[in-house]
């Protein structure tokens, strides 16, 4: 059996997380959930960019994944109109 990745949250992305309201919370939450069998069906590589994004309705996670270690971390989350600004 393959182990499922591991999901990893940054500091910066646990207080985006924490100030976005409840119900969008648990969605994004649910989703990453659910990517840690397989992230690349959730997650799309941004163009231009080593990292991904995940859809969660208006709202977004951004990550780096590695295959190798099995990790997925998150290193943004927020809403689509500024998640992406460097």
């Amino acid at each position: 059996m393959i182990s499922e990745f591991a999901v990893i949250l940054s500091e910066n992305a646990v207080i985006q997380l924490n100030g976005l309201p409840k119900e969008i919370q648990q969605i994004i939450a649910n989703r990453l959930t659910a990517a840690k069998i397989q992230p690349f069906h959730f997650f799309i590589r941004l163009k231009n960019r080593t990292d991904y994004k995940m859809r969660c309705g208006d709202y977004r996670a951004i990550a780096d994944i590695d295959s190798h270690e099995r990790r997925i971390f998150v290193t943004k989350v927020g809403h689509r109109r500024d998640v992406y600004e460097q």
